[in-house]
């Protein structure tokens, strides 16, 4: 009787661990990145966890617009055409030309300062531009709301 006990509680110990091994694998790719243009915050959750927050300026006219959007391309770096060839470090473009990057303007970070994109910190934008480069963009997703959204929901 014992001995039937303890094989049940082995195979359902090892089953568990077979879920949970490969729930974890397939979290370990995922990136989440809440952009907050309200707080003009960014959370940057890594396999789950939140890694990074950080300062960001978002479009002096609300944008980018709000939505959940994949990254389509990335530019180690960028000029804009449209706003006479400024520089745009590290982007990380996911709707119509609007991108994460990089910026100089580093006193404007915390408030609405841009045409529309999300501008960060130099070092910051190198850091999640690299992330992105690594775990891949189809595991990537970004999220632009005016508050913060429900990380249980997504």
């Amino acid at each position: 009787m014992f001995r039937l006990a303890f094989l049940r509680a082995a195979v359902v110990f090892a089953f568990v661990c077979l879920v949970v091994c490969f729930a974890t694998d397939r979290a370990q790719a995922d990136i989440y990145i809440a952009v907050n243009k309200s707080a003009q915050r960014m959370t940057v959750m890594v396999d789950g966890r939140p890694r990074y927050n950080w300062s960001v300026s978002t479009g002096l006219n609300g944008g980018p617009p709000s939505g959940t959007f994949r990254p389509q391309r990335l530019e180690k770096m960028w000029h804009s055409r449209t706003y006479d060839w400024t520089p745009m470090p590290n982007s990380i473009f996911f709707h119509h030309g609007f991108a994460i990057h990089g910026t100089s303007q580093l006193s404007r970070l915390g408030r609405p300062a841009s045409k529309g994109c999300v501008r960060l910190h130099p070092a910051n934008a190198a850091t999640l531009f690299a992330l992105v480069k690594q775990r891949g963009m189809r595991s990537t997703t970004i999220a632009i709301s005016d508050s913060m959204p429900r990380m249980a929901n997504r």
